[in-house]
């Protein structure tokens, strides 16, 4: 990233957070390369010091600086159409890592719980999203959208009835319409961001954040997610339980 020095990354979550999680203990101990060659070794930075769109997007202090459009924009709406009143409007900007904490407490904070009694005693508790449908595909969206020709942010629009995510960039790679979703028909357009997310404990399978999303949705009682599949978007719509 032309212009962009070391001081825009935060190196002390970088030694205190993602080091211990990328290398191994026993190699951290022997290791005594410089925290800029550690950098390198990660993909992070160049040999010559200069971060790169993934160091910035994982450790940057604030990435927008360089990439206007990596943040997410959250809008809780009082209806179905968006221009109906809005309830919350939100902004989600800084490291990825803090991006998704963030939009993981949005999600909590927002999911409705309705619990209702069965028989005498037994307590059922049924939300209307299930959470782990949403966290994975609004961090499949934040991982492998389009970081390189777009300035548009990732839109999150939470509507009376559904919940709306789109991100800029279609289909990568060897992913089509037809194999979306299915074993094997998954591609990497970030594979360093991918890697360093699941290094951090973000990602716990390559390739399954679609699968568990449907999964997640069919337990809880939800319509199966619907995906929109354009050139340059990408989109997915989940539909409230029934």
């Amino acid at each position: 990233m032309p212009g962009a020095t070391l001081d825009e990354l935060d190196l002390k979550v970088f030694e205190r957070e993602f080091l211990p999680s990328a290398v191994a203990p026993e190699v951290l101990r022997e290791n005594g390369r410089s925290i800029p060659e550690q950098l390198a070794a990660l993909h992070l930075a160049s040999p010559d010091a200069v971060p790169n769109v993934a160091g910035l997007l994982i450790l940057g202090r604030e990435p927008t600086t360089y990439l206007p459009g990596a943040y997410v924009q959250f809008l809780r709406v009082d209806g179905t159409e968006l221009t109906d009143p809005i309830v919350d409007r939100k902004e989600i900007t800084g490291p990825l890592p803090e991006v998704l904490r963030r939009m993981d407490e949005i999600t909590t904070a927002h999911i409705h719980v309705a619990t209702t009694v069965a028989g005498a005693s037994v307590e059922r508790r049924a939300p209307d999203y299930p959470m782990a449908a949403l966290q994975q595909l609004l961090r499949n969206a934040a991982i492998h959208r389009n970081y390189e020709t777009s300035n548009a942010p990732l839109q999150w629009y939470w509507f009376s009835d559904r919940i709306e995510i789109h991100n800029p960039g279609g289909l990568f790679g060897r992913a089509t319409p037809q194999t979306f979703g299915k074993p094997g028909g998954n591609d990497y357009r970030n594979p360093t961001v991918a890697a360093a997310l699941y290094q951090l404990g973000f990602v716990q399978r390559f390739g399954m954040g679609v699968p568990l999303a449907r999964k997640a949705c069919k337990d809880n009682g939800n319509p199966e997610p619907e995906f929109i599949l354009e050139p340059s978007t990408f989109g997915v719509i989940v539909r409230a339980r029934v």
